[in-house]
């Protein structure tokens, strides 16, 4: 398992029974997780009193208990990069701290290329992984269908001191962009795609990522330029494992550009046990 192991603001303090115990900077929070099946005992102190607890409902989402008052948002680093961090009403907090280790083969790919890199970063979020290319000298196109989380990408960009760099903000169905830019002759280096397990199209149409990945690649292929750098698919689908997402992308790019293909899950430490979180799965080709 690839292991997010460089943060200072961010960790697992404690998990068991379908939760994790986390400080997020000086803020403790308790969130559900689903691979938490397991049931030890609850040491650490901070489980009886954490700042917010996310209580689950039976019917499906939930809600958030608060213990204090909690600033609207705050902020954590990781490294140059600096996140505003506020909980939702889905549990998130706007951050996936384990792809912290995505980030860090990104920029080490970028900074070592020696030549100008655009990237794709497609169902982009909040923008980590836009922002840790842009830090390493990329020109990055960012792009979600989500007004919000593309508002809160630039709000990352301008805290982390990034705001001036070469990032194109685009709110966009992700499928129908691509589709664009092969017609348009665009070009770019490396794609980074983080897709939903779930969705549905404009027309009302069920879009799950199993029936669908392998369609996603194929077009995402076509704006790839002819020396490309790395393609990265991040899934947190159970469905998906690494193995079939490395595959799909060794069988689509690698007879065309060569390189090597490798998948894994990507995890995060937890301070009372020494293990470390599943927390998803990545697959990666690069050249």
């Amino acid at each position: 398992m690839r292991t997010a192991v460089n943060w200072n603001d961010y960790i697992i303090l404690d998990t068991s029974d379908g939760e994790k115990l986390e400080k997020w900077g000086d803020i403790s929070l308790v969130r559900p997780d689903p691979q938490i099946i397991w049931k030890t005992e609850r040491k650490n102190s901070v489980w009886l009193n954490a700042d917010g607890y996310y209580h689950r409902s039976n019917q499906g989402g939930g809600k958030w208990e608060f213990r204090k008052r909690l600033p609207e948002k705050w902020t954590i680093s990781y490294g140059n990069l600096t996140f505003n961090i506020r909980p939702t009403g889905f549990k998130h907090t706007g951050l996936f701290p384990e792809q912290a280790v995505n980030w860090d083969f990104m920029a080490e790919k970028i900074k070592n290329a020696g030549r100008e890199i655009n990237v794709l970063n497609l169902f982009a979020y909040t923008g980590g992984a836009t922002l840790a290319c842009a830090d390493a000298g990329a020109s990055v196109c960012h792009v979600d269908a989500s007004k919000g989380m593309v508002q809160w990408a630039r709000d990352n960009a301008e805290s982390s001191g990034l705001s001036d760099r070469p990032v194109r903000w685009i709110v966009d169905d992700c499928e129908k962009f691509i589709a664009r830019e092969i017609r348009r002759g665009r070009k770019y280096d490396a794609v980074i795609m983080d897709p939903p397990s779930y969705g549905r199209g404009p027309g009302g149409e069920v879009w799950k990522l199993e029936n669908c990945i392998y369609d996603l690649v194929k077009l995402c292929s076509g704006v790839l330029s002819d020396n490309p750098l790395f393609f990265l698919i991040n899934s947190y689908t159970a469905g998906l494992s690494p193995s079939v997402m490395g595959y799909i992308l060794g069988s689509i790019l690698s007879e065309k550009f060569g390189g090597s293909v490798s998948f894994d899950e990507i995890g995060l430490p937890v301070k009372s046990t020494g293990m470390v979180l599943p927390c998803g799965s990545t697959a990666i080709w690069q050249k």
